[in-house]
């Protein structure tokens, strides 16, 4: 007689080889990916934190898988979220992304983007780098949830430092950077660990984060 299989928290799912990880990226190979080698992982670099917050822009309203599987074409299109060049674009790129069957074809987010990069040179301006500008708000231990189980997890839509650091971007100028969008961002450049308690990637997470130098 064998042992019936552990069953896994709430919040988790195991693939075939009895991996566990979150379920929210149960649907596809490139969602499991994504929250295996990104999702958590601390980033200084400033064109990926860039390019998150932009894309978090376009998500409102959709899913993060639709827009994860528009990435590769969003990132052609947006000159990988090179700031410079961004922010050096005019009425016709507009009106070439607004063509442009690859991406999200919102004119308002489109247009938010462009803002948001002269954002991001002014951020550079002042404080040497987006990366060191969006650490500044990386929540303290102590204001994070003791165990972060599903029942955490649902609760943390947003955060005390999403919502300080949505209220000074906007104050900023930047467009489409409301909490939620904020917070998505820091769960998933690793300024926040999200993974819930059981994921595999949740320790690997938490070990990159120990050898992470604040930029």
């Amino acid at each position: 007689m064998t042992d019936a299989p552990t069953a896994l928290p709430e919040g988790l799912f195991a693939d075939d080889a009895g991996c566990p990880r979150c379920t929210w990226c149960q649907a596809t190979p490139l969602y499991r990916h994504y929250h295996d080698t990104e999702w958590g992982f601390p980033v200084d670099d400033d064109r990926r934190l860039f390019e998150k917050l932009c894309l978090e822009g376009f998500q409102s309203g959709l899913s993060w898988l639709t827009i994860l599987n528009k990435r590769e074409g969003f990132r052609a299109a947006f000159d990988h979220f090179d700031a410079e060049k961004v922010a050096a674009y005019g009425e016709a790129d507009i009106e070439r992304l607004v063509q442009d069957a690859a991406i999200v074809r919102h004119r308002g987010k489109i247009v938010s983007t462009i803002n948001n990069a002269h954002r991001v040179l002014e951020l550079r301006r002042e404080f040497g780098s987006l990366a060191r500008y969006a650490w500044r708000y990386e929540p303290a231990a102590a204001d994070r949830p003791e165990r972060l189980t599903r029942e955490a997890a649902r609760a943390l839509s947003t955060s005390p430092a999403s919502v300080a650091m949505s209220k000074d971007l906007k104050k900023r100028g930047w467009t489409f950077v409301g909490p939620t969008t904020v917070y998505a961002f820091m769960q998933a450049m690793g300024l926040v660990n999200d993974h819930i308690e059981g994921c595999h990637s949740r320790d690997r997470a938490l070990q990159a984060r120990a050898e992470f130098t604040l930029p």
